[in-house]
């Protein structure tokens, strides 16, 4: 029979999320900036975000970042509650920064209920709000976007709608305060962003993973995925002496290759 026609933003495939966390280290220089990344590694699962927080917990044990370690630890997440939870109860003297970019783009889809797409007045609006992220006022950025919500009356044209964007947005900003001190952490040459997982869940998944009329067998998709991991990480002659040595255990023991 003929197909049910999608809505905008309907996906046509059944996706499940990936878990990707990306490690690597930062050796302050002697210009007093931070230089890497130094030892990157990549881990990806469909286990779900306990099963990464779990890795990144003992990948960073073997670092000499154990649980009690006093050196700096930066974990920098989008903004998923549970992920938070995880990687907070692993990791509980790390700095969590909430991606900049993930704030950033919740303030133009908003900013899109009160100016007109492409408008110099959204690009001004935008950057106003911008400007008190980047110097760590985010307090003082929530505080607007209360007297915004405020100022907006509760009935006409579009007014519903902007009362919600609003609201949720200012939802989802109240409770990562702590997590936005992107001033302080500027100063000190912290990262602020997450451009290295975005760009290794790139390349990682989608190029191998998502491409046109693919179907993956979860099962066999979470083999191939540690094998993408194995390989960018440069750890293939690893496995493979690895693998070598499992196979001989089996021969000797009786069992098939």
């Amino acid at each position: 029979g003929s197909k049910k026609r999608r809505k905008k933003g309907d996906k046509s495939k059944n996706g499940k999320e990936v878990s990707v966390v990306v490690m690597y280290t930062l050796k302050r220089g002697a210009d007093g900036k931070l230089h890497g990344p130094l030892n990157k590694k990549l881990y990806a699962t469909f286990a779900g975000r306990k099963a990464a927080a779990l890795w990144a917990r003992r990948e960073a044990t073997k670092r000499g970042f154990g649980p009690e370690t006093t050196k700096r630890i930066q974990i920098v997440l989008d903004g998923a509650k549970s992920l938070h939870a995880r990687f907070k109860e692993l990791f509980p003297k790390a700095t969590f920064t909430l991606d900049v970019c993930h704030v950033v783009e919740k303030l133009w889809r908003l900013g899109r209920h009160f100016h007109p797409e492409g408008s110099a007045e959204l690009t001004a609006w935008v950057d106003k709000l911008k400007a008190l992220l980047y110097a760590g006022r985010a307090r003082a950025l929530v505080k607007r976007l209360r007297k915004m919500l405020r100022d907006t009356a509760e009935r006409g044209p579009g007014t519903k709608a902007r009362r919600k964007a609003l609201k949720s947005v200012i939802g989802y900003l109240r409770p990562r305060l702590s997590m936005m001190r992107y001033g302080v952490w500027m100063a000190q040459d912290l990262v602020i962003a997450s451009g290295q997982v975005e760009g290794a869940v790139r390349y990682l998944v989608g190029e191998r993973f998502d491409c046109a009329g693919m179907r993956w067998i979860r099962t066999k998709a979470e083999a191939l995925l540690h094998l993408r991991c194995i390989e960018l990480n440069g750890d293939w002659q690893k496995f493979a002496n690895w693998f070598e040595r499992q196979n001989r255990r089996r021969l000797k023991k009786g069992g098939p290759c």
